[in-house]
């Protein structure tokens, strides 16, 4: 019973992650058990090292092993909804609202694993902006900021480890005024501090000019 709770959890986050039309207008309170549960992945999610995770599958996996840990918890979960585990679409339900929780309640880990899940599935267009580097603004995530030729400043979201990302990691002094070329991809992402979807730049790579 349990694996099949877990396989259908599986496929919700699946769906919930590529699912960039979720609304969160809707508030209803978390019962004792949803509220556990949210509590309970979250810590979890927290212990994990996103160092360690560079890849859609490897942040699915560790999601999912916060899951199975609290199968427990996703049980009484079940039974408080009411819901049948072999209804793949109670059980969906089930697995975006405990995804959407984890958002609202800002579980920083789970927020940059969402991110990571919309990687890998298929070629993403590249672009390239060339600027001078201006600063890195931290906003829940890091964004390099760079002022392009016709003046305006151009924000990219330094996502995971990218070619060229190793001379950003201390100080940035140094790189004040300095020419880069950015080649980053778009994607639209639920931004947990301004609670709605937006679309970022990701950096995929930085080099000097």
């Amino acid at each position: 019973m349990v694996n099949k709770v877990m396989n259908n959890l599986f496929l919700c986050f699946c769906v919930w992650a590529f699912c960039t039309g979720l609304s969160f207008a809707q508030d209803t309170p978390m019962g004792p058990a949803e509220k556990k549960m949210t509590d309970s992945v979250c810590k979890c999610v927290n212990l994990v090292d996103l160092k360690k995770i560079s890849t859609r599958e490897e942040a699915i996996a560790a999601y999912t092993n916060c899951i199975t840990k609290n199968a427990d918890i996703m049980m009484s979960l079940v039974d408080e909804r009411k819901a049948d585990i072999n209804d793949k679409a109670a059980m969906t339900v089930i697995g975006v609202d405990l995804a959407k929780n984890l958002l609202k309640t800002g579980c920083e880990n789970f927020a940059q694993l969402s991110l990571l899940t919309t990687k890998g599935t298929g070629a993403e267009a590249k672009s390239v902006t060339t600027g001078t580097f201006k600063r890195i603004d931290v906003k829940g995530f890091n964004y390099i900021v760079l002022k392009d030729a016709a003046g305006n400043e151009q924000s990219f979201l330094w996502l995971r480890q990218f070619p060229g990302s190793e001379q950003f990691a201390g100080s940035t002094l140094k790189l004040a005024g300095k020419p880069l070329k950015v080649t980053w991809q778009e994607m639209e992402v639920y931004l947990p501090a301004a609670k709605g979807y937006y679309k970022v730049k990701e950096i995929t790579a930085i080099e000097g000019l």
